[in-house]
């Protein structure tokens, strides 16, 4: 009869016998970024990578760039590790979405391995390709289409500068966009015939600095003029801005989202100008799992890896929306600062990403090796979190 460490020791062996075929999937995804929802060539190369090691691979998953590769039987949990591959503009994969598809990829791979060597059913493994975390909410897509109604626990990690933690706080965030409307004329002949819509849009990016007095310290705006008019001689008829509102929770980004459409109405009113407000988008907070979370930092604590006590803030992200259907964690590991936002494809990056992926992987297999027994707490702790976060 297996028994746990035999499991982790089968996956540890699959992991690293894969480990230069992980580094050099990671270097592919690498050396060609992709943008959200264009990632054609690491939904192929990931694609391949997975059904050549013997998944079943279910190709362009609900959407283009999305994949899902499972293995094992439908009785028992399903238990999902997550890969992310889209790049960012102009920086490409500063921010190691590489890093993170070698890591979903090498903990499903041991994973697979130890179900194998298990000799019996143990449940079902669901890696998971969802593309477009960079704003695009790829994510939230699938949860519309229903993907993880079957899953029992969802996990991926995310490479961060130098710190290690397993509960990193990831703000609520929601995209917002202020369109105002007033009237052209010649800025010179006749400008009293003319509303002003540019005043407008600086009206209200000042009534949202003005507004930072009395917001939250744990609050956040920035917003940008996206369009300002058309030539300095004519009035603007028509700008835009766009915004980025984040809080620590959703019930908070709601109370933030009607302040900022108030500072917009007030520009809007003063200027004689109309505007339309649209939100669209948003990211939940992550809600780390606390059973989930604690069996990830003593398999990381067992394998050298020394974690902070506190959390760390770590800007907003889509998996904080799966973590509001499934138990999920969403741990951060420490790559060198020198190749984090500059070379996340550097040989340095290796060592600390497949030590992830092994984590997940014993993670996931002490869930499935429990089963029930396990499985109850970690419903509990993900019961009286939505207690606190959705009601």
């Amino acid at each position: 009869m297996s028994t746990l460490e035999s499991l982790t020791q089968a996956a540890s062996d699959s992991i690293d016998k894969a480990a230069t075929e992980l580094n050099n999937l990671s270097q592919e995804i690498w050396k060609k970024p992709e943008l959200n929802f264009k990632e054609y060539h690491a939904h192929q190369v990931l694609s391949d990578f997975l059904e050549k090691h013997g998944f079943n691979v279910e190709r362009h998953y609900h959407l283009d760039t999305a994949f899902r590769a499972t293995y094992g039987n439908e009785d028992g949990l399903n238990v999902c590790v997550i890969c992310e591959y889209d790049a960012l503009p102009e920086i490409g994969h500063a921010c190691g979405h590489n890093l993170i598809a070698e890591c979903g990829a090498g903990a499903g791979l041991g994973i697979k391995a130890a179900m194998e060597a298990a000799g019996k059913p143990m449940g079902k493994l669901t890696v998971l390709g969802t593309p477009a975390e960079e704003g695009g909410g790829g994510k939230l897509n699938l949860i519309e289409a229903g993907v993880f109604k079957d899953i029992d626990i969802a996990m991926m990690v995310h490479p961060v500068n130098r710190t290690n933690t397993v509960r990193p706080i990831a703000l609520s965030i929601i995209q917002m966009s202020a369109d105002f409307i007033g009237k052209a004329a010649h800025a010179a002949y006749a400008p009293w015939e003319g509303i002003n819509a540019l005043d407008a849009a600086v009206l209200f990016y000042q009534n949202m600095s003005v507004m930072r007095q009395q917001m939250k310290t744990t609050w956040r705006t920035h917003g940008v003029i996206t369009n300002g008019g058309v030539k300095p001689n004519i009035i603007p008829e028509k700008t835009r801005v766009e915004y980025y509102l984040r809080t620590p929770t959703v019930s908070e980004l709601q109370v933030l989202q009607g302040k900022a459409k108030r500072c917009a109405e007030g520009a809007a009113l003063s200027t004689g100008c109309t505007v339309e407000c649209k939100f669209h988008t948003q990211y939940n907070n992550i809600v780390s799992n606390r059973t989930l979370a604690n069996i990830f930092q003593s398999h990381g604590e067992a394998l050298g890896v020394k974690y902070i006590a506190g959390n760390i803030a770590v800007g907003s992200t889509d998996m904080g929306n799966v973590t509001y259907e499934v138990p999920g964690i969403h741990p951060m590991y420490g790559i060198p600062q020198s190749i984090l936002f500059h070379d996340t494809g550097a040989p340095e990056a290796q060592e600390p990403t497949l030590t992830n992926a092994k984590i997940m992987a014993y993670t996931a297999l002490e869930v499935l090796y429990r089963g029930e027994d396990i499985m109850k707490q970690i419903r509990e702790d993900f019961k009286g979190d939505m207690k606190i976060y959705k009601e």
